[in-house]
Parts: structure tokens; C-alpha cells; sequence
């Protein structure tokens, strides 16, 4: 098994844009149904005063009388929020840390940094990488992959570096570090795609006290049995969005509700004899796969984190506190779909272990500055200008561009 050393490139070499994650400042802006959403906004804006600026939350950055610009691409208000009488902005729907897909107010008063250089580049042909959180031995993945905006935080608490696949919206100019799709396509005599340095990336990547390390291949035959296993792995984690198909465990192995989950259940439960999901008292959910309930990222239980953000009491009299009377449907097919999500791709951790194994002599950061993809410019660790068209800005003022 290769040891990670300091001459084996890093993600930040190869993706070299990144942004912080986003920081919300107010929880209740997302949760995991639109209603919900829709709820806690009407709640604000019936109130009056010291009340609205008490449900608000004010922060350093946010006040019931900021003024900010609308997120790109999203109509919303500008002006201060106390002013505010409309109704909710349409809810967007968001990555929560590495597997849970809930919704967002995309309003930018509410949010105290939304990272508006990534609402810029999200479209149909973008692709998100998460680096998770290091944390000793966990076997969890080193990275994850979105196909909506993630908020890029980490379950270890430790918040990641979110990486678009490309610079630009449409598609255009990839997020790599130039010249070297050139390189990899003469070292693996093919051609070399910015999604097959994405699919390596998700099958090879570790996570280390450095950040996460992206060996390379020496020999050519190894590339596209990692890119075809690091495809499958993303395909996953979008779960059939960009012209997919669903994930679908095969016939008699597909999680049912074999008992109605009970309106408010409180703890989760598995039997691993009987390979039973337990939710509350009397809800049961089978056949579950082992491989799903074990699934952790940076040794925290995806299902587990997954359940708590739905049932964990929150402050009485906040818009937190605001949420459905009873269990919805949607959260039982959400949470069918990520028992699949989690059984498929833990099917995949021995090829994983396999590919690992098999790099023995990885490119090393030298040779990459020998062929000049390294250093990376400082203008590629930057945003592009993408300002092909007005944004509103504070106050209903168009920005200038």
C-alpha cells in the first residue's frame, strides 16, 4: 500500500479553485422539506419589532437592517429585512454536508456568507467537490460529490473546501490546473476529460492532516479502471442527476417499509441478524444492508446524522422550533434513497482498497513541475469573471459589472 508523502500532489494542486463553506449564521434557513421553509418565513414576517429581530438572529454580518445584493441567479429582496412582507423565495435545494439533500431560503439577508462566486457558476453542467474533514483512521470517503450546491460542511464538525468541476457556467473552462489534462492524456495515451479527472479523483482520493492527496498513476492501465470505478461512485452520489438512472439495489435486496414509521419517532435502531432498520416504536424498514448502517464519514453514522437533523428538538419559540406536526412521506423516500445511496457505494470499498493497493509509484509533485502544470498560476486559485449579465444589487440596485 503506497504511504502518502509530501511529493504526492493534492487535490489543491489538481482543482485549484476552491471556496469556503458556506456559513448560514441562523440554522432555520435550511431544513428538509419545503414547508417548513415556507413557515418559518411566514412567521417572520408577521411579526413586528423586537420580536422579528429576536426570531431573526441578528449576527455581525446580518441585521434586520442589512442591505446585500440578490444571490446570481435567484430574484429575492435586497433591501433590509425588516422591511420585508412578501412571501418566502422559492426554497432551493442544497447538499448538507457529505449525503443529506434538504432545502434553502436562498435569500443572501439571511445567509451571512453565501458564497456568491459558487451561486455564479451552478447550472446544469456543473459539478461539486467536497473535501471532508480529516480525522485519524476514519475509512470514510476522502471526498464527495454534489450535483446541487453543497454547504460544504463536514459531520467531524471540520468544514471542507467546496471545488466546482468548472470556472465558468455552460460548462466552460474546467477547474484544473492548466496543462494538465495535456499531461495525463500523453503519461495514459487517451484523451483525458475534466470528468475523468473527477472520477479518479473520487476513487483515489485520501484524506491526510495535509489535505486530501490525489495519487496519479504511473502505469497506464490503472487509469481507466479508476476513472470507470470513480464514475460509478459519482453517479451515486448525485443519484441519477445530470441524465442518470436512480440508484437501485437489485431485486429482493431494495429497502421497503415493511411497518408505517409512527408520527414522531425518536431514536433509530438496527438489527443487523435481520437486517432491520428500526425507526421509532413499531417503524421498520427492510432489507437494510449492513454496509448502509455502518456507512460513516469522518467517523460520524450517516444514518444517524441524517435522522437526528429531522428529529432533534430545537429551541422553543424560534422559527427552528417550526417544522411538520407529523413524519412526512418525502422523508421516508428520502430516506429509502440514501440507504441505497450508502449500500451501493460501500459495495465499492474493496475495489477501492484494490486500486489504492495497486499505486505503488505515483506521479510525483516534481514531475509535475517539471512539465509545467506546477505551480499552479495565481489567477487559477481565483474566480473567473463570469458577470455576463446584471445582478441586483443592495437596495435593488443593478451591480456594476
Amino acid at each position: 500500500m503506497l504511504a502518502v508523502s509530501d511529493d504526492v500532489p493534492l487535490l489543491d494542486d489538481l482543482m485549484p479553485w476552491s471556496v469556503a463553506a458556506l456559513r448560514l449564521g441562523r440554522d432555520w434557513v435550511v431544513a428538509p422539506d419545503e414547508r417548513t421553509l415556507r413557515s418559518r418565513w411566514d412567521l417572520l414576517v408577521r411579526s413586528e419589532g423586537a420580536e422579528r429581530e429576536r426570531l431573526f438572529g441578528p449576527t455581525r454580518s446580518r441585521t434586520l437592517r442589512t442591505s446585500v445584493a440578490a444571490l446570481p441567479g435567484r430574484t429575492g429582496g435586497t433591501g433590509p429585512f425588516a422591511q420585508e412582507r412578501g412571501p418566502c423565495p422559492a426554497p432551493v435545494r442544497i447538499r448538507c454536508g457529505p449525503f443529506d439533500e434538504q432545502w434553502l431560503i436562498a435569500d443572501q439577508r439571511l445567509i451571512d456568507a453565501a458564497r456568491p462566486e459558487l451561486w455564479r457558476v451552478a447550472d446544469e453542467q456543473q459539478l461539486f467537490v467536497v473535501e471532508q474533514g480529516y480525522v485519524p483512521k476514519d475509512a470514510g470517503p476522502a471526498l464527495t460529490v454534489s450535483a446541487v450546491l453543497p454547504d460544504g460542511r463536514s459531520p467531524a464538525g471540520r468544514p471542507g473546501r467546496i471545488r466546482p468541476l468548472y470556472r465558468r457556467p455552460g460548462g466552460r473552462e474546467p477547474n484544473l490546473a492548466p496543462g494538465l489534462l495535456p499531461f495525463l492524456t500523453k503519461a495514459y495515451g487517451c484523451e483525458v476529460t475534466p470528468h475523468d479527472v473527477l472520477a479518479w479523483a473520487a476513487a483515489a482520493a485520501r484524506p491526510s492532516a495535509a489535505g486530501c492527496v490525489v495519487p496519479l498513476p504511473r502505469d497506464p492501465q490503472l487509469w481507466p479502471t479508476g476513472v470507470e470505478l470513480g464514475r460509478r461512485m459519482g453517479a451515486l452520489m448525485v443519484r441519477g442527476a445530470r441524465g442518470g438512472e436512480k440508484p437501485r439495489l437489485p431485486g429482493g435486496r431494495r429497502p421497503y417499509v415493511r411497518a408505517a414509521l409512527p408520527a414522531r419517532p425518536h431514536e433509530l435502531r438496527y438489527d443487523a441478524e435481520n437486517e432491520t432498520l428500526h425507526v421509532g416504536d413499531g417503524g421498520r424498514i427492510s432489507p437494510v444492508p449492513s454496509r448502509a448502517w455502518e456507512f460513516e464519514v469522518c467517523g460520524v453514522r450517516i444514518l444517524d446524522l441524517w435522522f437526528q437533523r429531522r428529529t432533534e428538538a430545537a429551541e422553543p419559540g424560534t422559527p427552528g422550533a417550526v417544522g411538520p406536526a407529523a413524519w412526512p412521506q418525502e422523508w421516508t423516500s428520502d430516506l429509502l434513497e440514501l440507504i441505497t445511496v450508502l449500500a451501493l457505494l460501500g459495495e465499492l470499498r474493496a475495489q477501492q482498497a484494490e486500486l489504492t493497493d495497486a499505486i505503488t509509484e505515483p506521479v510525483t509533485r516534481g514531475e509535475l513541475r517539471a512539465a509545467g502544470v506546477l505551480p499552479v498560476p495565481d489567477g487559477a486559485r481565483h474566480p473567473a469573471s463570469v458577470l455576463d449579465h446584471h445582478e441586483e444589487g443592495p437596495g435593488g440596485q443593478f451591480a456594476l459589472i
